[in-house]
């Protein structure tokens, strides 16, 4: 089956390895250079996605993924693994270093098209997911153009640290307001260890923060447009460590984050001065990035929210998110019991939307999610079959919810699978009802397709319509309520309980605790005060609907 490639493919393995080595990939077998263009991979260079391979499930591959092997071992595994690959059409499978170089996986690499990467010992899978991902989201939706600011591409943090790199002669990182790195240049192999641990990381080790913060490095860094010199600091015995040169990196008095230099050798005063000016320009970098961020989240909401609405523009805006001629599903979650405040309630819808969205990109990468008002939908792609379709989506969501066990109060409902834009719509409403039996049992399940709760889904809606016609309860479960209120007896209790056990009288009698006879004794009352026929099943029907739908109590 041939897959339509993303017209938003722009950042190439070139780029990547370009990016992070020697300090977390090496490129061991395979070549850069783009491919030649072809009915699977299409005219383009560029990267479609981030997969972990997991042998035990279902991996749905976007074109020219970049493919994680992790536990992959051996040159016998790694090459099945490459020719594997080839047929999905994958452009890269990184591997655990070191990896020897040998004629099997040089072959398994020219006959699959498939460049073999190597990931340097320490670093974890976690941090180089949220690496490559960084990359490859960069402007991934409805973006046409680049633009460009100090001749790097707006927002392009890599590619900025590089430039000031080039500036320094010194590698460089960029990190935010909690020490947590941004981007990077090249070269960090010339610098010590703690800036390789850093860059392992993605986070400044907190033994080398200990250290700054007790010579007041921040301090100074926080009150100063200049930048600030750091002598050498070592966190464990025998280690060798080189001088750092930072500056603050700000909007106005608003403090964003910091530009580090490992040096040599002092800055030059024409060397500082253009760190402090590249400061100026690596704000600017970063009040675009968190810009474009919002603006691709409203962007990816509305789109969202058109292809939901399954009218005209579903399939404009399906084709805007890589999602055309696919069989979808849609998934809504929600937070059932809330009862925190609103700005709480806030942050931990937005919260679990990020956590499902890192959770999707990981095992159906196409998927398009968005956070819209209190429900968080995601349009996943499945099998057109309905019922292999529905079991992926559920076993997704099942995964989502047992990763994040702590977030006990989410439920996710699934709607039908969808094999045309205009049944969206419908997909979509069918998950808002199944996440409403969800949201109104708050029992043990969490995730439901519509299949599943599909009679509770229609008793909720009936009731809607009752509520909405103004409904009273008349009748004879009326007058058992009246009778009830007036002499403090259990008629109500009784005949629900006998309803549910299906005229058993020994279950219903032991649901509510009274003798056998004292139940049967009820029951006759039940059936002299309510005027009924209990012996006939459209009684039995009519008042078990009623009781569902009306829920008396007696006061």
């Amino acid at each position: 089956m041939t897959s339509d490639v993303p017209t938003n493919l722009r950042t190439s393995l070139a780029r990547v390895l370009d990016d992070f080595s020697p300090a977390l990939l090496d490129l061991v077998h395979g070549s850069t250079e783009p491919a030649e263009p072809s009915e699977r991979t299409g005219p383009t260079d560029g990267l479609g996605g981030v997969v972990i391979h997991d042998p035990g499930d279902v991996v749905a591959y976007p074109p020219r993924a970049i493919v994680l092997g992790v536990g992959v071992y051996g040159t016998e595994a790694i090459a099945r693994l490459m020719r594997e690959l080839g047929e999905h059409g994958a452009a890269a499978l990184v591997v655990r270093g070191p990896v020897e170089r040998d004629e099997a996986l040089a072959a398994a690499s020219a006959a699959s098209g498939v460049v073999l990467v190597s990931l340097t010992q320490g670093a974890s899978w976690s941090q180089l997911t949220e690496l490559l991902r960084t990359l490859l989201t960069e402007g991934d939706v409805g973006e046409t153009g680049v633009e460009s600011l100090g001749g790097v591409p707006s927002g392009d943090l890599f590619a900025l640290a590089n430039a000031v790199a080039t500036l320094l002669d010194a590698p460089i990182t960029i990190e935010d307001r909690r020490q947590r790195i941004l981007a990077f240049s090249g070269r960090q192999d010339e610098a010590d260890q703690s800036r390789v641990a850093t860059i392992l990381a993605r986070q400044v080790p907190d033994g080398y923060l200990r250290i700054l913060e007790s010579r007041g490095v921040f301090s100074e860094l926080y009150r100063s447009d200049r930048p600030v010199h750091i002598a050498p600091a070592t966190v464990e015995e025998g280690e060798t460590a080189i001088p750092r040169v930072a500056v603050a990196v700000r909007a106005g008095d608003e403090f964003l984050g910091s530009v580090w230099a490992a040096v040599e050798e002092p800055l030059t005063p024409d060397r500082e001065q253009a760190f402090q000016d590249a400061a100026k320009l690596v704000a600017l970098h970063l009040l675009r990035h968190r810009a474009g961020a919002d603006a691709q989240n409203r962007l990816r909401a509305d789109l969202v929210s058109t292809v939901l609405e399954g009218g005209t523009g579903a399939v404009d805006a399906l084709a805007r998110l890589g999602l055309v001629n696919e069989p979808t599903v849609v998934m809504a979650m929600g937070l059932a019991g809330a009862k925190s405040d609103h700005a709480q309630l806030a942050a931990e819808r937005q919260r679990l939307t990020s956590a499902l969205g890192i959770h999707l990109n990981a095992v159906q990468p196409r998927s398009a999610l968005a956070l819209l008002g209190d429900v968080a939908y995601a349009v996943v792609p499945v099998p057109a079959d309905p019922a292999a379709g529905r079991e992926r989506a559920v076993q997704i969501a099942d995964n989502f919810l047992e990763r994040a066990g702590k977030w006990t109060r989410v439920v996710i409902g699934i709607g039908s699978v969808a094999t045309e834009p205009s049944a969206l719509g419908r997909s979509r409403t069918r998950a808002d009802r199944a996440l409403r039996v969800l949201m109104s049992d708050l029992g043990s399940r969490r995730v439901a397709s519509i299949s599943d709760v599909h009679v509770d889904a229609l008793l909720l809606d009936l009731r809607d319509l009752a509520a909405a016609q103004g409904d009273e309860l008349l009748g004879p479960v009326a007058r058992l309520v009246e009778y009830d209120a007036r002499h403090r007896s259990h008629l109500v209790e009784t005949l629900r309980a006998w309803l549910d056990a299906f005229g058993d009288v020994i279950a219903a009698s032991a649901s509510v605790f009274v003798h056998p006879n004292t139940f049967r004794y009820r029951i006759r009352r039940v059936a002299e005060v309510a005027q009924i026929d209990l012996g006939d099943p459209s009684v039995r029907f009519a008042l078990m609907l009623q009781l569902r739908l009306m829920q008396p109590t007696v006061t």
